[in-house]
């Protein structure tokens, strides 16, 4: 009986050696430019727990996202941060973008951003850093609807911007 449990041992062992969980960063942001509201709309998609994380190494280590306590601290945190790590520029000029406030789905942190007073778009250029800083696997995935144009890349740590020219 022992020499089977060693079999059995060594037969499933090895099974084990290969199921490491991996963990993959990764956040998508969707750009919209709506030319009768002349807005660039923006919606970033972050985890909750790796944004918690980047937000407490940098702001506050007691900082709990979506425990509907703080939000108006936390508001401040997300805009500093995420205006800190995206920049954009339209027509070769850059543009501040706005934080307007977060939505929580699920294990999603929905974060929504506006450039307002754009009266056309010929050239657009995004660099999204957002937890490079953390994270050296994360990818960050821009999808954009412009001049109803559909694009999308993806940006790493050592290509962290995208230009698209109309």
């Amino acid at each position: 009986m022992n020499t089977l449990k060693k079999a059995v041992l060594l037969l499933i062992l090895p099974l084990f050696a290969f199921t490491v969980a991996h963990k993959y960063y990764v956040s998508v942001t969707q750009i919209d430019y709506v030319e009768e509201q002349e807005t660039v709309q923006i919606i970033t998609r972050i985890f909750i727990d790796d944004f918690e994380n980047v937000l407490r190494q940098r702001y506050d280590q007691s900082l709990v996202l979506n425990d509907n306590r703080d939000e108006d601290e936390i508001d401040k945190y997300i805009e500093k941060y995420l205006t800190s790590r995206i920049q954009i520029k339209i027509n070769n000029e850059p543009v501040t973008i706005s934080y307007l406030g977060k939505k929580y789905t699920d294990d999603i942190a929905n974060c929504y951003i506006e450039i307002t007073n754009v009266k056309s778009i010929k050239s657009f250029e995004v660099k999204n850093e957002v937890l490079f800083d953390v994270f050296p696997d994360q990818k960050n995935i821009v999808r954009t609807n412009i001049n109803s144009k559909n694009k999308s890349f993806i940006l790493i740590t050592e290509n962290d911007k995208g230009l698209l020219k109309f």
